[in-house]
């Protein structure tokens, strides 16, 4: 492990996490965000896919103490700073409720289930996917382009496994880049319904960045583009009072229309 690393405070301190320095995937509000999009108050069990150091995965479990996250990760580098990051004593509190399970999110069938990956085990699956096109390499940092190169048939086989770990009625919570929304839709298919999207805006002037979206196993009811979210003022880097609740710990993004039963997600 790479000896120059950082121990960056989120949600206000109540949890940390452990980054490599100038390498790899760091995290930062995106990865709030999409933790924001897990709203539940129930007992839950959660996959943060493609989790890195896990810092989604934590702020679902420093806001839901009744939460058990799977941190799974396919880089022993990146999964080594999640294990190091649940040793933090300032993570005393979440180190019971979290896993990093080693894997790559792209096995199916035994190899899935032999890697950890069992089926329909999760309520919430969440993902913040590489989101670069794979022939933009500029970066020199091998684990930084590995981290963010999008490669082909990405969200297919991503959500594929979420619908596979997924229980019948769970949701699937992502963010990603709005130009990736026709593969996103298209990759969920008849897995997942009920989608709900929400474009992120940087200022109000300017064009969106990122999109949130969830969807549910097995529903049937329709797309729905939701207001959009503004992630700053228009002068300065402030955030928006929600948005920084939001990134914060202090709020969720619950969906408009609640995730119902198993049972009802087959009718």
């Amino acid at each position: 492990m790479s000896t120059t690393f950082t121990v960056d405070a989120f949600h206000r301190g109540a949890f940390h996490v452990m980054q490599p320095k100038g390498g790899g995937h760091r995290s930062g509000v995106d990865a709030m965000l999409l933790a924001a999009l897990v709203a539940d108050d129930k007992p839950i069990h959660v996959a943060d896919l493609g989790a890195g150091a896990g810092a989604a995965g934590l702020a679902v479990g420093s806001r839901l103490p009744s939460a058990r996250i799977d941190l799974i990760e396919r880089s022993p580098l990146m999964a080594d700073y999640a294990r190091r990051s649940l040793a933090l004593s300032e993570n005393a509190v979440l180190k019971d409720r979290v896993h990093v399970i080693e894997a790559d999110v792209t096995l199916t069938g035994k190899p899935r289930i032999a890697a950890g990956l069992l089926d329909e085990i999760y309520d919430h699956v969440i993902m913040n996917p590489p989101f670069n096109d794979a022939s933009d390499r500029k970066t020199p940092d091998a684990l930084k382009a590995d981290a963010h190169a999008m490669t082909e048939n990405l969200f297919e086989t991503w959500i594929r496994t979420a619908g596979a770990i997924m229980k019948p009625g769970g949701q699937l919570s992502l963010i990603a880049r709005p130009q990736s929304v026709a593969e996103i839709i298209q990759a969920c298919g008849k897995r997942f319904g009920g989608l709900e999207i929400t474009l992120l805006h940087p200022r109000p002037d300017e064009s969106a960045t990122r999109l949130l979206l969830t969807a549910i196993k097995g529903s049937r009811a329709r797309l729905t583009f939701r207001a959009p979210l503004v992630v700053h003022g228009p002068d300065g880097h402030a955030f928006a009072p929600f948005v920084d609740d939001l990134n914060n710990g202090r709020a969720a993004y619950p969906r408009l229309s609640p995730r119902r039963s198993p049972s009802q997600a087959s009718r």
